[in-house]
């Protein structure tokens, strides 16, 4: 498992404010299901002060998104629009005792989420959405974007962009437009591995290419004899998974987790290790 703060598993648990407001004056949505993750953000705002006076949320996501819904929220209530937005995902991710470097995405999320509502509220476009060329086609991610997160969080390889963006994190093919973009931003110096031939994946490419190998070479497998199987979760080389159907409670339980490991060891990794939840 990710390595969590208490405060991470606390909110995660026991998440606050969660839901939708009844006549929210500001919306923001941003992410997709599709990509893994989505957030909706709704706010209340008191006409005469600008002030935040409730904030809910409902997200579609991991521990580290849901915790760090209930911080963005937590910080920004009482706040006017104009301090809100001044909240950075770094102190969401502070509010929180800290995130893994691989889940930073979650409140760089928390922090679009905000300003699209804001520009929801003020009859703007969110700041994605009025300029920027799509760089990486399979999470939807901007040129814009990308710099802007790149500038705001100072990074300074693939790997970080992933981690703080998820852009790079599919099938691969925008790598070189975002070392591009690094080196103009940095004026042509990018930290050396990130330029390095044969990159190893990211924890983002490794877990879509194993839930890729479970939906196309492992489940039509086990569907046929009336059985399934769930991707849990990765822990570096940790493949956790939950058996299904028929195959719940199977003798031949210890082969089918053999067969599903030779198989991400052909197509993913060879160090790869499946255990069952």
């Amino acid at each position: 498992m990710w390595d969590y703060t208490d405060k991470v598993k606390e909110l995660f648990l026991h998440p606050k404010n969660a839901g939708d407001l009844e006549n929210p004056d500001a919306v923001g949505e941003v992410g997709s299901i599709v990509c893994g993750d989505a957030l909706k953000l709704s706010l209340q705002v008191d006409k005469e002060s600008g002030k935040i006076t409730d904030a809910r949320f409902k997200t579609f996501g991991c521990a580290s998104a849901i915790a760090s819904s209930t911080a963005l929220t937590e910080l920004i209530k009482g706040k006017t629009l104009d301090e809100a937005l001044k909240v950075t995902n770094n102190e969401i991710a502070e509010y929180l005792g800290g995130l893994p470097r691989e889940k930073m995405h979650c409140s760089v999320m928390g922090q679009e989420a905000l300003e699209a509502a804001v520009a929801h509220y003020r009859g703007e476009k969110p700041p994605e959405v009025e300029e920027g060329t799509i760089v990486c086609q399979c999470y939807g991610i901007t040129d814009t974007k990308l710099k802007r997160v790149i500038k705001e969080n100072d990074l300074h390889t693939v790997d970080d962009v992933t981690n703080f963006t998820k852009a790079g994190g599919g099938c691969g093919s925008c790598i070189p437009d975002i070392e591009k973009i690094l080196k103009d931003l940095w004026d042509g110096k990018v930290a050396a591995e990130s330029a390095k031939p044969g990159r190893k994946l990211t924890n983002i490419q490794k877990i879509a290419m194993i839930q890729e190998v479970i939906e196309t070479e492992v489940r039509p497998l086990l569907e046929k004899d009336g059985g399934d199987v769930e991707l849990v979760d990765v822990d570096r080389s940790k493949v956790i998974v939950s058996l299904r159907g028929s195959c719940t409670g199977c003798l031949m339980a210890d082969v089918t987790l053999k067969n599903i490991e030779k198989k991400l060891k052909e197509h993913v990794s060879e160090d790869i290790i499946v255990e069952i939840e």
